[in-house]
Protein backbone atom coordinates (compact mmCIF):
# COMPACT_ATOMS: atom_id res chain seq x y z
CA UNK A 1 0.00 0.00 0.00
CA UNK A 2 1.13 3.38 -0.63
CA UNK A 3 1.92 5.70 2.18
CA UNK A 4 1.11 8.93 0.37
CA UNK A 5 0.00 11.51 -1.99
CA UNK A 6 3.69 11.80 -3.38
CA UNK A 7 4.30 7.72 -3.78
CA UNK A 8 0.83 7.65 -5.50
CA UNK A 9 1.58 10.34 -8.03
CA UNK A 10 4.79 8.80 -8.72
CA UNK A 11 3.64 5.86 -9.10
CA UNK A 12 0.59 6.71 -11.62
CA UNK A 13 3.13 9.21 -13.49
CA UNK A 14 5.76 6.59 -13.79
CA UNK A 15 2.85 3.70 -15.04
CA UNK A 16 1.91 5.69 -17.66
CA UNK A 17 5.30 6.93 -19.07
CA UNK A 18 4.83 10.92 -18.26
CA UNK A 19 8.03 12.96 -17.17
CA UNK A 20 6.86 15.56 -14.66
CA UNK A 21 6.24 18.67 -17.43
CA UNK A 22 4.49 16.24 -19.74
CA UNK A 23 2.03 15.95 -16.51
CA UNK A 24 1.67 19.20 -15.55
CA UNK A 25 0.87 20.20 -19.45
CA UNK A 26 -1.47 17.15 -19.49
CA UNK A 27 -3.27 18.27 -15.50
CA UNK A 28 -3.23 22.19 -16.81
CA UNK A 29 -1.39 23.05 -13.91
CA UNK A 30 2.67 23.94 -13.70
CA UNK A 31 5.46 22.31 -12.97
CA UNK A 32 6.20 23.54 -10.53
CA UNK A 33 3.43 22.05 -8.51
CA UNK A 34 3.70 18.70 -10.07
CA UNK A 35 7.29 18.96 -8.54
CA UNK A 36 6.24 20.12 -5.10
CA UNK A 37 3.39 17.28 -5.11
CA UNK A 38 5.71 14.60 -5.50
CA UNK A 39 8.12 16.11 -3.24
CA UNK A 40 5.79 16.31 -0.60
CA UNK A 41 4.75 19.48 0.17
CA UNK A 42 2.71 19.91 3.04
CA UNK A 43 0.36 22.94 1.46
CA UNK A 44 -1.24 22.03 -1.88
CA UNK A 45 -4.44 23.96 -3.34
CA UNK A 46 -6.77 20.94 -3.06
CA UNK A 47 -8.56 22.13 -6.58
CA UNK A 48 -5.15 21.74 -8.35
CA UNK A 49 -4.41 18.14 -6.67
CA UNK A 50 -7.83 17.03 -7.62
CA UNK A 51 -7.24 18.59 -11.11
CA UNK A 52 -4.18 16.11 -11.10
CA UNK A 53 -5.64 13.22 -9.81
CA UNK A 54 -8.64 12.95 -11.64
CA UNK A 55 -6.34 11.86 -14.85
CA UNK A 56 -5.48 8.78 -13.04
CA UNK A 57 -9.73 8.55 -12.36
CA UNK A 58 -9.55 9.54 -8.69
CA UNK A 59 -9.68 13.00 -6.26
CA UNK A 60 -8.70 13.70 -2.78
CA UNK A 61 -11.70 12.99 -0.13
CA UNK A 62 -11.83 12.74 3.36
CA UNK A 63 -11.19 9.55 5.15
CA UNK A 64 -11.95 8.62 8.80
CA UNK A 65 -8.69 8.00 10.07
CA UNK A 66 -10.06 5.06 12.45
CA UNK A 67 -10.47 3.83 9.31
CA UNK A 68 -6.81 3.69 8.80
CA UNK A 69 -5.62 2.40 12.31
CA UNK A 70 -3.50 -0.49 11.33
CA UNK A 71 -2.35 0.26 8.02
CA UNK A 72 1.03 0.81 8.89
CA UNK A 73 1.49 -2.37 9.99
CA UNK A 74 0.52 -3.56 6.79
CA UNK A 75 2.87 -1.52 4.69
Amino acid sequence: MLKNLKEFLKQKRKEIKLTQPELASKAGVGLRFIRDMEQGKKALRLDKVNQVLSLFGYVMAPVNHRDLEGEDETR
